[in-house]
Formats: C-alpha cells, structure tokens, sequence
C-alpha cells in the first residue's frame, strides 16, 4: 500500500489549484502564481520546447503578467485517478510591439501529495495561434 506522503492529491485539490492558476494569472499575481509550484516543477509550454525549471519559471510568468495574458477556460477542469488534471482553455496576451495573440491550449498538470503543480506540459501547435486585431 502506497505511504501518505506519495498518495495523489485529491480531486477538488487538483481542480481547486488550477481554478486558482486561472484567477492568479487573470489577476496579475505573481506571488499567487509562484505559490502553486512545488519548487523543482518543470514547465513544458508548449511541448516539445526546452522545459522551464526554477528561476526561468519565475522569468516565464513575470512575462506573462507583462503580456496581459487572460486565460479563459473553455470547459470543465478535468481530474484523474491519478495525480494530474487537465485545464482547456484560450490565452489572450499581447507581446510588447506585436499584435495580440490568441492560443487555444490544454495543459495537463501533474501535483505532489500536496496539492502543488510539479509539472504543467501545455499542448498547442501552431494551427492553436492566430492573431488578434490591435
């Protein structure tokens, strides 16, 4: 029988921190932000692009606020039997000198016994991009 300490998190732990992912990015909180990664978590955004880890997660979302970015979820937050849940949504940021952006992502999030992302791999492609108007 698998210890406590590497027992999954609950569902509604896993659906409450992406719920709170959502808000904190849409609200521009940094801290808020930071406080839901264990410190060793990997970021891979968009898949297939070099992982972030430890200071360069911090550089990310500092960016992110940066860009405005708004995450608007487009279905419900779905979880597993497992230690992973998935967010379905469209991104909305505007890079410095550029025309915003739209990207519509998945990102399916892996967390530690306590509730806090180790990993986040966030699925889109080109074809998932496309420019908004100014």
């Amino acid at each position: 029988m698998p210890n406590e300490e590497r027992a999954p998190p609950p569902a509604a732990a896993m659906r409450s921190a992406l719920e709170a992912y959502v808000t904190r990015i849409n609200e521009g909180d940094l801290a808020g932000i930071m406080a839901l990664f264990e410190p060793e978590a990997i970021i891979e955004d968009p898949v297939g692009s070099p992982p972030k880890t430890g200071g360069a997660i911090r550089s990310w979302f500092i960016d992110t606020i940066a860009y405005g970015t708004r995450i608007t979820p487009v279905a419900p937050i779905r979880g597993s039997h497992a230690n992973a849940a998935a967010l379905v949504f469209d991104v909305t940021f505007k890079p410095p000198g550029e025309a915003p952006i739209l990207i519509r992502s998945l990102d399916v999030c892996t967390f530690s016994a306590q509730g806090l992302i180790l990993t986040l791999k966030a699925y889109w492609g080109p074809e998932d991009m496309q420019p908004l108007p100014r």
